[in-house]
């Protein structure tokens, strides 16, 4: 018998549950086959039910499971690497295989986006920051095409385009100190270098190109390479350039300080109008929240965790406590919803500051296993 906390990565709203959910006193509360029709019993449950993980049923909880948006991003990251150094190297027969990466991040945005936006901030060590980075910026940018209603073909292309929006400066995203003057040359001729590279491998999605070309394309004009300005920006660049600058703030690298996420978007809320659209960097800001998930906070009374899922608006996210307010690690991790007058978010943590580990799946379930 192996007996877990229910997470909100276990049950959906409409699907049976495939084992009985008992409270911490063993006491029954709802039996196998009970059908959650709210949020609020889905709420309610995870916030007090446990399960028995082996305990599957006739047909077993995998016939219900979904795959894990986390293992999906690792597929990515495992497949992107090769494939980088192919397109940096020349060769051309990388298209098919480039597009097979990006349908594992849309799959991951698919099965769960939280999960997907947890990944930027939990699962820095599973790829080199030039790999992991060009993924991130994908997730972010596939949730902003989503929430202005881009067309599906255009989403994937900006995907792709994150994918590879790098691809021109491979040699220099290594971590180190500081760039010599000809790296940073290579640095502010990649974007076109980037798009030679793609054509030369067959690449003639001008959406993608585009996206490549002009993700550092400012509002008013200030950027690089071609200094286009306002309208002269495609919306699909727009969005790459907003993600990729969300992604490297919040990134661990050891030459940068790494922002609290809270504190990028307010950067980006600053640069609104100057080098970002300040319709889209709203945008940015409502899907992911002003404390994202994933980032860890300390609450009013005390207790210390991670923003878990979005609220109902963009200042009361729902949020895992896994340290109490004395400072000792909690057994039973507990839900708080920030609204509550004690439960509201005190201040922002930076992961150093946070004495306790935890793996994802303990707060998003199985959506989240490594």
């Amino acid at each position: 018998m192996t007996i877990r906390r229910l997470t909100y990565g276990d049950i959906q709203l409409g699907l049976l549950l495939p084992w009985d959910v008992s409270g911490d006193n063993g006491a029954l509360l709802v039996r196998k086959g009970y059908v959650p029709t709210s949020d609020s019993q889905l709420d309610a449950l995870v916030a007090r039910g446990f399960i028995d993980d082996l305990d599957f049923g006739e047909h077993g909880h995998a016939a219900l499971e979904r795959p894990s948006a986390v293992r999906l991003l690792n597929g990515a990251l495992a497949g992107l690497t090769p494939l980088l150094r192919r397109i940096a190297d020349g060769d051309g027969a990388v298209q098919a295989d480039l597009q097979a990466v990006a349908a594992l991040v849309g799959q991951a945005v698919d099965v769960n986006p939280e999960v997907a936006v947890a990944c930027i901030l939990h699962n820095q060590q599973s790829a080199p920051y030039g790999v992991r980075h060009c993924v991130d910026t994908a997730v972010v940018a596939s949730i902003l095409g989503r929430a202005v209603k881009r067309p599906a073909a255009e989403i994937a292309s900006m995907v792709l385009a994150a994918l590879t929006m790098n691809v021109g400066m491979l040699d220099v995203q290594d971590d180190r100190a500081a760039l010599t003057d000809a790296e940073r040359a290579i640095v502010k001729a990649h974007p076109a270098h980037g798009v030679a590279l793609l054509r030369r491998a067959g690449v003639q999605d001008d959406v993608w190109l585009s996206c490549v070309l002009g993700h550092h394309e400012n509002q008013d004009g200030s950027g690089y390479p071609d200094g286009l300005a306002g309208d002269a920006i495609a919306c699909p660049v727009k969005l790459i350039g907003l993600a990729d600058r969300y992604c490297a703030r919040v990134s661990t690298r050891p030459w940068r300080k790494t922002m609290l996420p809270n504190a990028a978007l307010r950067d980006i809320l600053l640069e609104a109008n100057h080098a970002l659209d300040a319709q889209l960097g709203a945008v940015l800001i409502r899907e992911l929240g002003i404390y994202p998930v994933g980032t860890y906070v300390r609450l009013l009374n005390g207790e210390i965790g991670v923003v878990a899922r979005k609220g109902v608006n963009s200042m009361t996210p729902h949020v895992t406590t896994f340290i109490g307010p004395r400072g000792a690690r909690l057994d039973v991790f507990l839900q708080r919803d920030t609204r509550g007058d004690l439960s509201g978010i005190r201040d922002v943590l930076a992961a150093g500051q946070v004495d306790a580990t935890f793996r994802m799946d303990q707060v998003w379930g199985r959506e989240a296993l490594p």
